[in-house]
């Protein structure tokens, strides 16, 4: 099997990326996460370039592609930290009128936990007694149903989740690799240090590992395959922002410095769809 991008793969992968880059720059990314407001433009603008009816068919006013492509697409969406229940919409594009537009937001119930409840105009599940919670997020303000735990199955929402997560892994890399090329100590860049190579390394090995995982998960569509591969995200999410801190040292933990939040989004996408035990437990079975 052959997982190398294709021509039109990869022009799909940069033009997102331009997209994003003209749009949710680092100053759109402060300014959202000290609103905590959506951007409806931003999502408007989304639907019109087809990130939501990216999987419907042509013949239904779609972009006519597969899972495969949804995952480059949601990788670059994890990248920038976008913010908003992008997956739920691009599920509900099919069913929700104005969904593949970008005109509905579209959130859902799963885990107990509603994301963007009061930014949404379509709620999937029951909502009934969701109270406000504090997310550690500030860019993915929650809500909780108490009593009540809606399970996410293995499918479609958890693979999406974890492209978003190798994106971040990804973006967390970069930065590590850029400070440390930068920032001098004792005369010299920190990146010539052999435990910050260490850290570096690894960071990438986690992401290229996760991203090999999700993209032959998303040829597949094997649930098995798929919960494996959220492990393999998860971990490379969480694991590469905690290791891009340690080579900001103090720096890292400040507010101006980005690192922080993608740490902060790795956990609640590792727990909104999928948590770890249930995964573990999903793989351990098949073993």
């Amino acid at each position: 099997m052959d997982f190398r991008l294709t021509e039109d793969q990869r022009a799909l992968r940069n033009g997102v990326r331009e997209l994003l880059d003209r749009r949710f720059d680092r100053d759109a990314l402060r300014g959202a996460a000290e609103s905590g407001r959506l951007d409806r433009a931003l999502w408007r603008e989304l639907g019109a370039a087809g990130f939501f009816a990216l999987r419907l068919p042509e013949s239904r006013g779609g972009v006519g592609l597969g899972l495969p492509e949804a995952v480059l697409v949601f990788e670059e969406a994890g990248r920038v930290l976008l913010p908003g229940p992008l997956v739920a919409t691009h599920l509900a594009a099919g069913s929700v009128p104005g969904a593949a537009e970008g005109e509905v937001v579209v959130t859902e119930a799963a885990e107990g936990l509603v994301p963007w409840l009061d930014a949404a105009d379509v709620v999937i599940g029951d909502v009934t007694g969701a109270v406000p919670m504090r997310s550690v997020d500030p860019l993915t303000p929650l809500h909780r149903v108490p009593g009540r735990v809606t399970t996410t199955e293995i499918s479609t929402a958890v693979l999406l989740t974890a492209a978003e997560q190798v994106g971040s892994a990804d973006a967390s890399t970069g930065t590590a690799v850029r400070y440390a090329r930068e920032r001098e100590q004792f005369g010299q860049a920190v990146g010539g240090f052999q435990a910050v190579k260490h850290l570096c390394a690894g960071m990438l090995v986690r992401t290229e590992l996760a991203r090999a995982a999700v993209r032959a998960a998303s040829v597949t569509a094997d649930p098995v395959e798929i919960a494996g591969a959220k492990l393999l995200a998860d971990e490379a999410a969480i694991g590469n922002a905690r290791d891009c801190l340690q080579v900001h040292g103090g720096m890292g933990f400040t507010w101006e410095a980005d690192v922080h939040l993608h740490l902060k989004r790795a956990w609640v996408r590792a727990r909104l769809r999928l948590p770890e035990a249930r995964a573990e437990e999903m793989v351990a079975a098949a073993l």
